[in-house]
């Protein structure tokens, strides 16, 4: 808009139609957010586990973000990022009793919010929580205030065997309705493919970006093959990534732009990693709306080609 304004007083244009084009741009610049997302045809959304469900390719994790105990300031903070998260399309949102307070937090958000029905709530089961798989879900819906999960993993592959039958078994019942494993920072791969092979699982969760490719060479492929649900955890690689191009000040390429409407660095992480056709959804986590309605701006199109990510990989190696 603002080049539009150069450009027309340029060229002499009357003191009325001056003040017209300055009052319509300075009310697009008031618009909501929300209405600046509407122009792109919504967050795009990908099948998951060979069902004809559809999860918006942008999630949210709680990891360090959400442990914030009972303080009533980061609650109600904490609360804002989750309303902003379903007001911009938002679904799935990944927790575990590992993050501390972060499933009471969680709860406290969808207390005073409300749940709404694009929920898909994820949550671990992990040994040093304590209690058999039964046990552990049915404290965490309490704690997260749900009827239901719709997605149990196995955390970090604790005791897996133990915890993974308890959950077919209570997938078969109804109790929970999908089931995963994770894993993070590139860690048992072997053992990840073994599971996924061999295992009645709908998703994965483990670590993928664009510094952190390693997926990429079994791991995704066999999750195609196998129709299994993808979550890609640590986008920014836990936070140092952004940070790090940020504090470089490294300046996006000019056709991130122009091939996949990336105009933040947000942008650009995220699109590469929900643009895999295996990846289903990426979970960052902030603290913050602002931050977070970057994230979302993320899932919408366009997305980056084939050729496209391998420039963007390039890029990055470059800098």
């Amino acid at each position: 808009m603002n080049h539009l304004i150069k450009h027309h007083i340029k060229h002499h244009i009357t003191r009325r139609q001056s003040l017209t084009l300055i009052g319509a741009t300075l009310a697009a610049m008031a618009l909501p957010t929300a209405s600046l997302f509407a122009n792109t045809g919504g967050m795009r959304q990908k099948a998951f586990a060979g069902t004809d469900k559809k999860l918006p390719v942008i999630g949210m994790g709680t990891w360090r973000t959400f442990n914030v105990g009972n303080d009533p300031e980061l609650l109600d903070e904490r609360t804002e990022v989750v309303k902003a998260f379903f007001e911009y399309g938002g679904g799935l949102i990944d927790s575990s009793p590992m993050y501390g307070s972060a499933p009471d937090v969680m709860g406290y958000a969808l207390q005073e919010l409300g749940t709404p029905e694009s929920l898909f709530s994820a949550e671990k089961v992990w040994s040093p929580a304590g209690g058999s798989a039964r046990e552990q879900v049915a404290e965490l819906k309490e704690r997260w205030k749900v009827e239901h999960f719709d997605l149990v993993q196995v955390h970090n592959l604790t005791d897996w065997r133990e915890h993974l039958a308890a959950l077919q078994e209570m997938k078969a019942e109804g109790t929970i309705c999908h089931i995963g494993i994770t894993t993070s920072h590139g860690r048992r791969h072997s053992e990840i493919e073994q599971i996924m092979t061999s295992e009645d699982i709908d998703f994965v969760q483990l670590t993928y970006n664009i510094t952190h490719r390693e997926a990429e060479n079994r791991l995704l492929p066999l999750a195609e093959e196998r129709g299994i649900g993808v979550i890609a955890n640590r986008p920014y690689d836990g936070g140092n990534l952004i940070k790090n191009l940020k504090r470089r000040d490294a300046p996006l390429p000019e056709w991130a732009n122009e091939e996949c409407g990336c105009t933040t660095w947000a942008d650009f992480l995220l699109k590469f990693i929900v643009s895999h056709p295996a990846i289903t959804c990426a979970i960052p986590a902030t603290t913050q709306v602002e931050h977070l309605r970057e994230n979302m701006r993320a899932g919408h199109s366009p997305m980056p080609s084939a050729d496209a990510r391998q420039r963007m990989v390039a890029y990055i190696e470059s800098l």
